[in-house]
């Protein structure tokens, strides 16, 4: 079976099903496991490295504002290739590219191609949407091991924390301008322990001002800009002009402001969200243990 991925989480279900001879073709942020990197890239961005956050929001704006997509997909490499799946997502046009950017290709090039199209709004649907690709590539009962597992230390997590005093978290997804962290992000909050004061289970992150962020006076602070990895986060973390006010909230007082890796553990939402989860436990955890008895 030929496979080719349109999102850097599908990638990494595949390695993770032991699928890598499978994978012929992957999106220019598929970079976990490294051997992915090796893979022909056949889904690119259209927005140009090297912008600001806020130039970044403002370009993607733009095309959606417009009805394009960010991406570009490589058509040609995909009639060399002939995938047997492709898989996709259509849960968010600034994610990756969805099932709209491929129907012309298919019709054109793929008839015969068979599409999965991922589109989880939750843990326990990401979870089952690794079972739909043991499914659609042949790997069922590796998808069933590898979600057992998941839900075990998830379970874990869960009964840790039960009985806990829950910190206050703002989960910033981006700083210029501000959004909060939705879909799974408030349920992995919760799960190691945490109560998510502005994000919503199951809905999209959303755009919020920073009077709404300051009034939650939060006790932990989440910096996780999605797409970046933690040496990103802290950079933007370090250079940002925060508003009047910031140097007041109880997190920024008590030095418990944290900038992570939201690319690897809370944006791409396959099996390294459980990873996620358990490092948000464990700043809690520290937060719980340095508090005077």
């Amino acid at each position: 079976m030929k496979i080719c991925s349109f999102l850097p989480s599908a990638t990494e279900i595949l390695f993770a099903l032991g699928l890598e001879d499978s994978i012929f073709g992957v999106t220019f942020e598929c970079n976990y496991p490294p051997a992915a990197r090796a893979k022909r890239v056949v889904v690119n961005a259209k927005i140009p490295p090297g912008l600001s956050a806020a130039e970044i929001d403002t370009a993607v704006a733009g095309y959606v504002a417009r009805g394009e997509s960010i991406y570009k997909i490589d058509a040609e490499a995909l009639r060399e290739i002939q995938p047997d799946l492709i898989v996709t997502q259509d849960l968010c046009h600034v994610c990756a590219a969805s099932s709209d950017d491929l129907a012309a290709i298919l019709d054109a090039y793929l008839p015969n191609c068979k599409v999965l199209s991922l589109n989880p709004h939750v843990l326990d649907e990401v979870w089952s949407d690794i079972l739909m690709v043991g499914d659609a590539a042949g790997r069922r009962p590796q998808a069933e091991d590898l979600v057992a597992g998941i839900r075990a230390r998830m379970e874990k997590l869960r009964r840790e924390s039960a009985g806990q005093p829950r910190p206050r978290v703002l989960f910033l997804e981006w700083l210029d301008p501000p959004y909060v962290g939705g879909h799974w992000v408030p349920e992995m909050v919760a799960l190691a322990g945490g109560e998510d004061v502005l994000g919503v289970s199951a809905k999209p992150s959303f755009r919020v001002s920073w009077g709404q962020a300051l009034e939650t006076q939060p006790d932990v602070v989440i910096v996780a800009p999605c797409g970046y990895d933690e040496s990103q986060a802290r950079a933007e973390l370090n250079q940002f002009q925060f508003p009047a006010g910031w140097e007041n909230l109880p997190a920024v007082r008590g030095g418990h402001v944290f900038p992570v890796d939201a690319q690897s553990y809370f944006a791409r939402p396959g099996p390294r969200l459980s990873e996620g989860a358990e490092l948000l436990s464990i700043i809690f955890s520290s937060l719980l243990t340095a508090q005077p008895k």
